[in-house]
């Protein structure tokens, strides 16, 4: 789920879609890159709060760079520029799998599939060498990639995985399990 989903609306019954074809079409953000990265993490497509900011993850609720700053060893509250920039002292790269689409509001479950346009993969991966890991910052991450980027990758070894999502629409999985779960993934940067 994108970081600042609220709670899902009422959708239609009888085949009814809550998507809606006229909504504006959203572009994500450009990539945290590092030539050096060994880990990408990847969202699905950055909700309004983060799309507003200019940040990845910006709604205050979103447990992202809390999980991060405690298993990195950087301050979660400090300016987005340190962030990214620990990010990517510690091999990181970030991303979006979604370079844009129609989305009404900033749920995953609203984006109309048919109008998903994939971020460059293969000119992202050519300039990135050494990453070997690919996380998926939830389920609407890793389903997007598998159905709009990897029926195209080719000639890359990658593991990909998915991780529970840090949206505060993700709430069912107490914090200690995301936390462990990421902290086994970033575990492989060093490894």
């Amino acid at each position: 789920m994108s970081e600042d989903a609220a709670p899902p609306a009422k959708q239609r019954k009888r085949g009814g879609s809550s998507r809606a074809p006229d909504a504006p079409r959203l572009t994500g953000l450009p990539p945290v890159e590092n030539p050096r990265a060994r880990v990408l993490i990847l969202g699905s497509m950055p909700g309004a709060a983060s799309l507003a900011a200019g940040q990845y993850y910006a709604h205050p609720r979103n447990l992202f760079w809390q999980l991060l700053g405690e298993l990195l060893g950087f301050a979660s509250g400090a300016d987005y520029a340190l962030r990214v920039r620990a990010l990517k002292a510690a091999g990181i790269a970030l991303w979006d799998v979604i370079g844009s689409c129609q989305r009404p509001g900033s749920l995953d479950a609203r984006i109309d599939p048919a109008s998903v346009v994939a971020n460059d993969f293969a000119g992202f991966f050519a300039r990135h060498t050494l990453l070997d890991v690919v996380c998926f910052n939830g389920a609407a991450a890793a389903a997007n990639f598998e159905r709009h980027v990897r029926p195209r990758l080719e000639g890359r070894e990658l593991e990909f995985i998915r991780l529970p999502s840090t949206s505060p629409a993700n709430a069912s999985i107490p914090y200690a399990r995301k936390r462990a779960a990421w902290a086994a993934a970033l575990a492989r940067i060093s490894a």
